[in-house]
């Protein structure tokens, strides 16, 4: 490597969004209070699935590490965001950008996932409800959710590796708000079509492979719920996997478009918007949508703080 090579990979330059003062600010506190927002509800559905046994079932064991991967990933990119918000150069080490980038691949393939073993757990209970507890038990639950942690772990650690090790000729500036797959991989000196194409295919092949599955399971969850006689629970079925369903479209139609496409030499401001989407929106949205409307949620909620006031 060269000497130009090894300075300019001293430091890389987020340039986040728009540098204009009062933006700024305003974005600072609308992210701020989507953060508090987010991680407090995630937070409550842990604690009350923990807390509560008549949910240590799979359904609600998977709502939990959604909830915890949710988190993780708010965390990797919110905190050093907002504080970007109150300086004028943002800059970040090689190290803490790759680290963000691999955290930001580990944490959306888990939730990629986690999302296809919900889907799979609600198909089982509508679709096969018989066999349900047979098939899914808590030993089998636990099994699958640790796989989902695992490959979610392993699956970016060799590409993150080898981008890490490549020639950066400099300047290393990043048309984004955190280090992302498609903007840092423009970075690397000379031809990066190879790299490109690898990166594509194994992304877009776990991406679109894990939609896949979970678009099929809902359409056969729908099917099945259209059936129902009972009018009453057909409605609440129905309302629930819409409800679902709208979550899972906004946070793939996002990382669909950000990471399913061959080239990325093209990064426009348009993609920082977009990351907000699968970056906050949808973790904000998914206590709301897959827990906290929940009743038998509310009512583990409501039997925790009972006992709270009665222990005081």
């Amino acid at each position: 490597m060269t000497s130009e090579n090894q300075t300019s990979k001293n430091e890389f330059i987020l340039l986040g969004f728009s540098n204009t003062a009062g933006l700024q600010i305003f974005l600072l506190v609308l992210f701020l209070l989507a953060y508090i927002l987010t991680i407090s509800g995630n937070v409550t559905i842990i604690t009350i699935v923990q807390l509560h046994q008549q949910l240590q079932i799979p359904m609600y064991l998977f709502l939990s590490h959604l909830s915890l991967m949710e988190i993780g990933h708010m965390t990797n990119t919110i905190p050093k965001m907002m504080v970007d918000f109150l300086k004028d150069k943002k800059i970040i080490s090689p190290i803490g950008c790759f680290t963000q980038l691999y955290f930001n691949l580990f944490l959306g393939l888990t939730e990629n996932f986690l999302l296809v073993m919900m889907a799979y757990d609600r198909y089982l209970a509508i679709c096969n409800p018989m066999n349900y507890t047979t098939i899914m038990s808590s030993r089998v639950c636990r099994f699958l959710i640790l796989g989902c942690w695992f490959g979610g772990l392993l699956a970016p650690l060799p590409p993150t590796i080898v981008l890490f090790r490549l020639d950066f000729c400099g300047p290393n500036v990043i048309n984004h708000f955190f280090c992302d797959l498609a903007p840092v991989l423009i970075l690397p000196c000379g031809d990066k079509s190879f790299i490109e194409f690898a990166f594509f295919m194994c992304i877009s092949s776990m991406v679109l492979g894990c939609f896949l599955v979970i678009t099929a399971s809902y359409v056969k969850i729908i099917v099945t719920v259209l059936k129902m006689p009972s009018t009453g629970r057909r409605h609440k079925a129905i309302s629930t996997c819409t409800a679902h369903v709208s979550v899972v479209l906004i946070y793939y139609c996002s990382v669909i478009y950000m990471y399913v496409r061959p080239s990325v030499r093209d990064i426009h401001d348009s993609d920082k918007v977009v990351s907000v989407f699968y970056c906050v929106v949808t973790p904000f949205l998914n206590p709301f949508i897959y827990s906290l409307r929940n009743a038998k949620v509310h009512e583990a909620f409501k039997n925790i703080i009972a006992r709270r006031r009665i222990s005081y």
